[in-house]
């Protein structure tokens, strides 16, 4: 990942022209994906080309600082589940909260998609995020309110999973996704029911994290 540009608070005029930049680069991503320049954000933004690269080094540290914002809104998203006293309300909440998000930026999923950046995302992800992640499935699992073989990586390919039917769906029906989410949340959660055996048991950690990154490699 590439070094950001000085911390130094910005003028409002430059923290307003840095805000314009990252959401045309928001917008390219996800019309044009990747491949598009810090020149092609500039003039979307309607900045002047030599502004951008004032905010900005290169198209990485925009993609880099992109990344950075959505990985600290969805960290937040799960400590604030984790303070939840119901365990249920709390997964179901985060899940639902992320794949919001999710669902409102499509340029973030370029960026995690592409294959070929962003495994240090990934891997940013996995420290970051997969912690908290596995605190929220202990919790509702001890409560009960789980299905047994419930694991914290089968959140992941639960996420993975939808991330093709909010891209399909979203310009035709915006709201279908939470239909499909609606059922995952149904079949993990644990009542009276007799639930059927899963076929294959859930990946550890270290598989799911290759698994997500040879996804991204191979397409």
């Amino acid at each position: 990942m590439t070094k950001a540009h000085s911390s130094r608070p910005l003028r409002k005029d430059a923290s307003i022209n840095r805000e314009r930049l990252l959401d045309a680069a928001r917008e390219l991503f996800a019309e044009k994906g990747l491949g598009v320049t810090l020149n092609d954000i500039a003039h979307h933004a309607g900045v002047g080309v030599g502004t951008a690269y004032r905010r900005f080094a290169n198209k990485e540290e925009v993609i880099d600082t992109l990344f950075e914002e959505r990985l600290q809104a969805v960290e937040a998203v799960a400590r604030e589940a984790l303070d939840e006293p119901d365990p249920w309300t709390a997964l179901a909440g985060y899940l639902r909260r992320t794949l919001k998000m999710q669902f409102g930026d499509r340029g973030l999923h370029q960026i995690l998609d592409d294959p070929t950046l962003g495994d240090a995302r990934i891997n940013d992800v996995r420290v970051r995020i997969a912690p908290l992640i596995v605190e929220l499935v202990r919790r509702a699992k001890d409560a009960g309110v789980v299905r047994e073989d419930f694991e914290p990586t089968d959140v992941t390919f639960i996420q993975s999973a939808m991330a093709p039917i909010i891209d399909s769906t979203r310009d035709v029906a915006p709201a279908v996704y939470e239909r499909y989410l609606t059922f995952f949340l149904d079949g993990i959660r644990s009542d009276d029911r007799r639930f059927t055996p899963l076929p294959a048991p859930a990946l550890n950690s270290e598989t799911t994290h290759s698994a997500m990154t040879r996804r991204r490699r191979n397409t």
